[in-house]
This record gives C-alpha cells, structure tokens and sequence, in this order.
C-alpha cells in the first residue's frame, strides 16, 4: 500500500473513533491520521492516498474543522492521487441531508483531479434522502453511530476490502 493519511472532522468524536478503526484496519500508522484543521498543501503532497471523512452537522453541512480544509482539497492538484470519503451521521434525527458532507469532500477531491474510490451501495441503509447518494450509491462509506453503531465494524470491514487493493 502506498502511503495513505486519513483526515477526519469530528466534533462529538464519532467521526474520529471511525478514522482510528479505518486506519487500523489498513493498517496505517496513528501518525498519519490527523484532524481536518491540520491538512495544507505540504501534507497533501506528502501522501499518495487520501481518506477524507467528516460528521454532517445543520442541514447537511460539514463539521466545522473542514471549513478551511476543504478550501485546501479544492485549491489542490490532486492528479495521481487515490481519495476516498467517509462520513457520519444521523440516520433517524437528519433522515433528509443523511451523511450530506461526504459529497462536499467528494466533489472537492475530485474537482482537484482525484481518482476516487469507494462507492458504497446504500442496500441495508435507513434513510429518506442525501446528496452523497449518486446511481444508487453513496459515493464513500456512510455510517451512523448514534443509531447503527453495531453495523460500524461490518461496514468498514467491507469497505476497506474493498478500497485497499486500489491503495
């Protein structure tokens, strides 16, 4: 596997449980997972895969640590660049804008050049709507911790099968 960071945004710390379960299960060094607020064009080019997640928040916005962050993904060139996208969120409290602020990560990433990887079908999913939804499905690996969280390890289970071989 090439070298790969991981960067969450996670204010309540479910979005940052998810990236520490997801860089264990790759295999990628704790030192090489970090919070949005700390990526810059210096750390995006130091890495050749980039997983990028973040908690919805409002009507299907990004958590707050993005904000700049993903100013940084958009402004970046990201051509040769493997990015994939996680998100958490609430599947019964924002059934509407469910794991919204993974497709604002997705349209950055691959705006900037990104092969992007990841896709995941929304078979077994409880939802009414989400933008991050595209041909039926998501475009990276959605997850609930508030009202599935004992689906969380199957699904990053099967995800990171999935994602690694393209790593």
């Amino acid at each position: 596997m090439k070298k790969t960071a991981i960067f969450y945004g996670s204010t309540s710390g479910n979005c940052e449980g998810v990236a520490n379960k997801i860089a264990e299960a790759l295999g990628v060094n704790s030192s090489d997972v970090f919070s949005a607020s700390q990526i810059d064009a210096a750390k995006i080019a130091e890495y050749d895969n980039l997983l990028l997640g973040s908690s919805t928040w409002g009507n299907g916005d990004l958590q707050d640590e993005w904000y700049d962050g993903v100013e940084v993904i958009k402004a970046s060139d990201l051509n040769g660049k493997t990015v994939a996208v996680f998100g958490c969120g609430d599947s019964c409290g924002f059934s509407t804008t469910y794991c919204d602020a993974m497709r604002t990560l997705y349209d950055a990433a691959k705006d900037a050049g990104a092969n992007m990887i990841g896709a995941v079908s929304t078979d077994g999913y409880t939802f009414d709507e989400s933008t991050s939804v595209v041909d039926g499905k998501f475009v990276g690996l959605a997850l609930d911790e508030d009202n599935e969280s004992d689906k969380t390890d199957e699904r990053i289970a099967a995800w990171v099968d999935e994602i690694k071989p393209s790593l």
